[in-house]
């Protein structure tokens, strides 16, 4: 499948791959070129699964990104956001930078240590009973009634070419890649990843928590559908229905989707705490699908955040650029250590 189709930015269009390489133009200042490591060498993969560490990104995770792109694109005074966490974060540091007042609606079972940092950044959180759903659908009615601009976590045209550019990077520094294994919550990040990957014959493989497969379930009756609440450890990914920008974006490329529960979520979390790798639950979630997939190939698993509690407890940077840059296909090696 490509995604070579799809129409570039405008008013009411997808995403494109060109969208992709202007986001990562427009955000260079802000953000740092993570390096790809070597993954455990101890699994059938051997040592051929590398890992994309976006938990050294500025604010902790990916989603500095996506939320860069769209705040600089779109030159906005006030933003309200809907967030599990690591979103807030992101455009609650780059809010501070830019003079941006911010407001971020939480839902219920929002990690208190994630709500904590958006405060301590300058933002004002505001909380919802019920789920994801209830979350966004008051993010939306506060941008409404307060004239804000409403930046999604994920179902957004610059949010979307924004994530994208850890796909381009890690395509970049690692163009022998065969499978690329990416976290799946609202699916900005996989759909930003399968527009990197349009012109490359690479396999995207979507990895979702097994309690919440909103994009198997939609992909499946071939249409969006919304599933209840739930609970997981990866806190990040409690998406409940496909987003409009990404929905249409995976369908048409991703290869396949894993889902993973949460004993293999932490498993996987455990396994990169011991190589060194300070991943969140969410974090791990890739890597846990290419460890279920067990295939011997070529393999990116992206460690899209690494807001720990322990992480959390440091203050995070918020001046206006953010610090020197990873150089340009740095391949680190990790070597496993004992528990």
């Amino acid at each position: 499948m490509t995604a070579t189709g799809l129409r570039p930015t405008t008013a009411g269009t997808l995403p494109g791959p060109a969208d992709v390489a202007a986001a990562a133009v427009r955000i260079a200042p802000y953000v740092r070129r993570t390096p790809l490591l070597r993954g455990p060498v101890r699994t059938a993969h051997g040592p051929e699964l590398l890992l994309k560490a976006e938990h050294l990104q500025h604010g902790g995770s990916f989603k500095t990104r996506g939320a860069a792109n769209a705040v600089l694109a779109l030159d906005a005074e006030r933003v309200v956001t809907g967030s599990s966490g690591n979103h807030g974060i992101a455009l609650a540091r780059l809010a501070r930078s830019l003079g941006i007042r911010l407001t971020v609606v939480l839902a219920a079972g929002a990690d208190p240590a994630k709500a904590a940092a958006v405060r301590a950044l300058g933002a004002e959180t505001v909380r919802v009973g019920g789920g994801v759903a209830e979350r966004e659908e008051r993010a939306r009615a506060l941008a409404r009634e307060t004239g804000a601009t409403l930046v999604p976590s994920s179902d957004h045209p610059l949010v979307v070419a924004g994530q994208g550019t850890v796909g381009a990077e890690l395509l970049a520094d690692a163009p022998g890649t065969e499978t690329v294994y990416v976290p799946t919550g609202g699916g900005g990040l996989l759909a930003g990843v399968c527009l990197a990957a349009a012109d490359h014959p690479v396999r995207i493989v979507g990895v979702e928590p097994a309690r919440t497969p909103r994009y198997a379930r939609s992909l499946a009756a071939g249409h969006p559908v919304e599933l209840p609440p739930c609970t997981t450890v990866a806190d990040g990914l409690r998406g409940q229905r496909p987003g409009r920008v990404p929905y249409p974006i995976i369908r048409d490329r991703v290869d396949d989707l894993i889902a993973v529960g949460d004993a293999e979520i932490l498993a996987a979390a455990a396994l990169l705490h011991r190589l060194g790798v300070d991943a969140e639950p969410s974090g791990a979630v890739a890597l846990a699908g290419a460890l279920r997939a067990g295939r011997r190939e070529r393999a990116v698993a992206v460690v899209s955040g690494g807001n720990t509690p322990a992480r959390l407890h440091v203050p995070h940077r918020t001046g206006t650029a953010a610090p020197a840059r990873t150089p340009v296909a740095t391949t680190t090696t990790i070597e496993e250590r004992s528990p």
